[in-house]
């Protein structure tokens, strides 16, 4: 009954080292089976341990000596049906379960901010830096780019592309200039000058091309766009086009998708989003704090988002979402009690990461990385930190957005 069709004797003699018939001799040979329970039996006795009789007996009964036959091959049958198939199993079929990979995710994050013919934008890299972080903490590839020009946006699509054949979940993010023309949507990249009306299939990405590419490779595709903010691209794409020219709209148009698919905008189709004057737009902002801080599904998380940006803007922004996921998703797995005890600490570092993470204080993004160190923010400090020594980190932040009053204590 082995996992190569090993008999009972040769299973017993392989265990043991001795056969079951010379097994079955010894039994009968001995008398009646005695198991010692290990305390009165006094010292050098464990529990369960068969012992011959102290003194001689009388022979057994055949009845007697049939039942303890009966008895030891039960038990010995009993051995090799249920503790030999896992002992002498091959490795990769007891651990096929346990070792099994976990579903491919695979995340696309794009942030454009360095316009070379419209106002450079503050918050799309940093957008895009920080939720780089936080998907690789959840178990995502991520391919990543910033400040891109056409043809490097075009090279980092095809790389997550070939990343995303076979994967379980697509993602993509993007913070930076959009725009809709007739109710199609495109993303910019940072040369796009768009003074003429070729320019539309030129020097902008389609949106739909990266959706229908992730929903025909995935079965399950979600993106997260924060590029609704008021782009002066798109007046001069109007002005190019002339009055003959589709309707370029403010925002980005309403998207239809397929099964397995959710969309979230910053804002409502056609309407501006709002930069933010720290580290990070207000929805990339909620963003990048809900999903380090909850184990809720996407779809609760998203409500939370909403809720924030809201108040964040005094509901001038409300961000928006298609959804048609036919399951729900969790980014980090469903909470469990012991997590609850990380989920505090991480949401009382996201409460002073808010407070602090537009300071130019070096000690104190360094002092907030040691203490919160095992956290998504602690990984988000330490970024700020590398920005602000090498001087990358943007302007100040305003006086109204001064340095809380409060020191990290150990």
């Amino acid at each position: 009954m082995g996992s190569e069709g090993t008999s009972l004797t040769e299973a017993v003699r392989q265990t043991a080292g001795i056969s079951l018939t010379k097994a079955v001799k010894d039994a009968a040979g001995r008398g009646p089976l005695v198991f010692d329970d290990g305390v009165a039996g006094g010292p050098g006795r464990a529990r369960g341990v068969v012992s011959a009789p102290q003194a001689p007996r009388a022979a057994p009964s055949k009845f007697a000596a049939l039942t303890m036959l009966l008895t030891l091959f039960l038990f010995l049958a009993s051995f090799v049906l249920v503790v030999l198939p896992v002992a002498h199993a091959p490795v990769g079929e007891a651990e096929r379960a346990n070792r099994a990979p976990a579903p491919r995710r695979v995340a696309l994050v794009i942030g454009n901010a360095a316009y070379r013919y419209s106002p450079r934008l503050e918050n799309p890299r940093n957008d895009a830096a920080d939720m780089s972080i936080v998907l690789r903490r959840k178990g995502f590839q991520v391919v990543e780019g910033f400040d891109l020009g056409k043809a490097a946006f075009d090279a980092k699509i095809g790389e997550f592309t070939e990343a995303l054949r076979g994967a379980e979940v697509g993602l993509f993010f993007y913070a930076g200039h959009g725009a809709q023309v007739s109710g199609q949507n495109y993303l910019v990249p940072i040369d796009a000058k768009l003074t003429t009306a070729a320019a539309l299939d030129l020097e902008m990405v389609r949106l739909d091309f990266v959706h229908r590419t992730m929903e025909r490779e995935a079965r399950t595709s979600i993106l997260f766009f924060d590029a609704c903010r008021d782009n002066p691209l798109a007046r001069t794409l109007a002005r190019s086009m002339g009055s003959q020219s589709p309707e370029v709209g403010q925002g980005l148009a309403a998207i239809e998708s397929g099964a397995g698919t959710l969309i979230s905008f910053s804002t409502q189709p056609g309407n501006v989003a709002l930069d933010g004057k720290g580290r990070n737009s207000p929805y990339s902002s909620a963003l990048i704090r809900q999903l380090s801080t909850s184990n809720e599904d996407l779809n609760w998380i998203l409500i939370a988002v909403r809720n924030d940006v809201m108040l964040q803007t005094d509901h001038r922004q409300v961000p928006w979402e298609h959804s048609a996921l036919t399951r729900r998703f969790y980014f980090g797995g469903q909470p469990a009690a012991s997590s609850r005890v990380a989920q505090l600490r991480a949401t009382e570092a996201a409460t002073l990461w808010s407070a602090i993470k537009d300071t130019s204080s070096l000690a104190l993004v360094d002092a907030f990385a040691a203490r919160y160190g095992e956290t998504v923010f602690g990984e988000l400090a330490q970024a700020r930190a590398q920005q602000l020594r090498a001087g990358t980190a943007g302007p100040d932040p305003a006086p109204s957005q001064a340095e809380p009053a409060f020191a990290m204590e150990p």
